[in-house]
């Protein structure tokens, strides 16, 4: 990993200007990496940086999160600009688009100090319009150097242990660069074109991620209300044509798999708000593209039922003890 130190900074080296080096060799501007956006996902892909040995400044809405990476050796910023002004290459992990629009824009966002040569890779997963438009406004700011969009799959225990896969968009040159940021984070890295494409990968695969959920949960529900043991049932999907990641990976049901969220009442993984929200984007994207998205449009219902029955933050998996329960929460009004 330390090679891949030396490739970043070498890399970084050429095409920053020479007064924009300002901290010394070891925490130099050149080799300081900006985290924004430290919720479940994000500070586990910034820890794993830190034990990368990358230096690294953090930003989040939260003081919590920024102060365990402090701990572990990060520097905390007050505000994006302040990361832009101190690292050549920014990652920011956020919610939605308008936070990345929000992060970018304004007088504080990361364009507002950001100098050219400046790396920005957003892991988001976000509206690929939106994704192509920030890219170039950044590529205003940064004239030589494009912006990634690199939204990740592999969930939390993906984040944990740097096994994510990023779907890139953007150019070859800048992928280039980034590399050694996310081997740091993750086992697979595949380029899927121009700008946008990132996004585009991801929200097909959310798409797919989010239906095979429900249909995991509702068979396995279907199986225990019939009276077959969980896991011998878990066991024969993942031998057999319902295999899938929703199963084998990431069982729905408690008890079936140690830590996933499902062993822990759904706290601490991909919340419901969330995959409604990456579903919200694949409609749309349909919507616009005259796709017809059958399944995709009773999931976003579903999910957003969920939601209205206060699973909201809890882990998209918990489909399964909501189809269990029969929704017996009382709705939040609107």
């Amino acid at each position: 990993m330390l090679r891949s130190i030396k490739r970043l900074i070498a890399i970084t080296d050429s095409s920053c200007s020479n007064g924009a080096r300002r901290y010394s060799a070891a925490a130099s501007r050149a080799s300081s990496v900006g985290f924004i956006g430290l919720g479940n996902m994000g500070f586990h892909m910034a820890s794993n940086l830190l034990k990368a040995g990358f230096p690294l400044i953090v930003h989040d809405v939260s003081e919590a999160p920024m102060q365990k990476l402090v701990e572990q050796g990060a520097r905390a910023a007050r505000s994006p600009a302040e990361i832009a002004a101190a690292a050549a290459s920014v990652i920011t992990m956020l919610p939605s688009s308008p936070h990345v629009e929000s992060v970018y824009g304004g007088a504080s966002g990361l364009l507002s100090t950001a100098s050219k040569g400046t790396l920005f890779i957003d892991t988001s997963t976000i509206d690929p319009t939106v994704a192509r438009r920030v890219a170039s406004e950044v590529s205003r700011v940064t004239l030589d150097t494009g912006m990634l969009d690199a939204p990740v799959s592999g969930g939390v225990n993906g984040a944990a242990g740097a096994t994510l896969t990023f779907m890139v968009g953007g150019d070859a040159s800048s992928l280039a660069r980034g590399r050694p940021l996310l081997e740091a984070m993750g086992k697979k890295i595949v380029h899927c074109g121009a700008s946008g494409s990132g996004q585009v990968a991801k929200v097909c695969n959310n798409l797919v991620l989010g239906i095979s959920m429900i249909g995991v949960s509702e068979a396995m529900n279907l199986g225990v209300q019939l009276g077959i043991d969980p896991k011998m049932l878990a066991e024969i999907f993942n031998t057999s044509s319902a295999r899938c990641w929703s199963s084998d990976t990431y069982n729905p049901v408690p008890g079936v798999m140690p830590n996933v969220p499902a062993s822990r009442d759904y706290e601490g993984g991909f919340g419901v708000d969330l995959m409604a929200k990456d579903l919200g984007l694949a409609v749309a994207a349909a919507n616009s593209a005259k796709a017809p998205l059958p399944l995709g449009g009773v999931a976003l219902q579903l999910y957003n039922l969920m939601s209205r029955h206060n699973y909201g933050k809890k882990d998209f998996a918990s489909v399964y003890k909501f189809l269990n329960d029969g929704a017996t929460t009382t709705p939040t009004p609107k």
